[in-house]
């Protein structure tokens, strides 16, 4: 009787300890270290949900740790960050800040207040960024430590120090990439005066054209090629290193410079033209 009673009281408290943990939004989960035992992380999520105006600019700087981005018609944002430290010390070394108004959404991260020693020699907490955003908006990313995957965006994409491949669905007017290490593939609709830049790549690009597209490439320090798939785009190369390119009857310009890798021009599919990351 007297283990029954005890095996009971156990069990209520475990479950005591369970609601608390759930309702802190803080817990701990294991991974195997390299000698065979196991580590505990801990883990820490940020939920949020913003209105954001049609043609908001929404920003991501800083985040260790991959980004996945998809768009709807909706224009509600919702927010979900998952951060993970060895401890809550690491976590505690960085802050994921979430800043928003009608018209912007901005997550960055800032130091935390630890001491010096600690924040220049301890380990740094990762974070996994998931966002469903609006279609309508203009989307700048920058310092992603991690892969960057984005869904159809009817507006401007600039991606700027990314250590991981980068996916846009879909760019509308403009967009910029620079200082990528890993390979690009995006989708383009229409540009603007201000065009495409690329500039430092480590990797293979692939520009997804949508038909009916003017535009005129140039491509300069290349450690790589120029091609197209397209049947009526001639690629010339005048020198070695530089190409350049006449897409339809000629337009606004994508200029690329630095880049150690091929260049693609290929059309745009249509399953290109979803709303999810990768055309899913």
């Amino acid at each position: 009787m007297k283990r029954i009673l005890l095996l009971f009281v156990l069990v209520a408290v475990a479950g005591v300890a369970g609601i608390v943990r759930s309702h802190s939004g803080e817990s701990q989960r294991f991974r195997n270290a390299s000698d065979g035992s196991t580590i505990a992380d801990t883990r820490e999520e940020i939920r949020k949900n913003v209105d954001l105006s049609p043609g908001a600019r929404v920003e991501v700087f800083g985040i260790n740790g991959a980004v996945k981005i998809e768009t709807s018609a909706s224009q509600t944002a919702e927010i979900y960050i998952e951060r993970t430290g060895a401890s809550r010390e690491v976590l505690d070394r960085r802050k994921v800040i979430v800043e928003s108004t009608s018209d912007s959404l901005r997550i960055h991260v800032e130091k935390g207040d630890v001491g010096l020693f600690a924040r220049l020699f301890g380990s740094k907490p990762s974070e996994r960024v998931n966002l469903k955003l609006p279609r309508q908006i203009s989307l700048a990313m920058k310092g992603v430590n991690g892969s960057v995957i984005v869904g159809v965006v009817d507006g401007p994409v600039e991606v700027n120090g990314v250590n991981g491949k980068v996916e846009v669905g879909q760019a509308v007017g403009s967009a910029e990439f620079k200082g990528i290490n890993g390979n690009i593939a995006v989708s383009l609709n229409g540009l603007s005066k201000d065009g495409v830049r690329i500039a430092g790549v480590n990797g293979n690009i692939e520009l997804r054209l949508s038909d009916g597209l003017n535009a005129n490439l140039e491509a300069h320090g290349m450690n790589g090629r120029v091609v197209s798939d397209l049947p009526d785009v001639v690629v010339d190369e005048p020198h070695r290193g530089t190409y350049f390119a006449r897409v339809g009857g000629g337009g606004n310009a994508i200029v690329a410079k630095g880049i150690n890798g091929n260049i693609r021009l290929t059309r745009a599919m249509t399953a290109m033209n979803s709303d999810k990351p990768g055309g899913q």
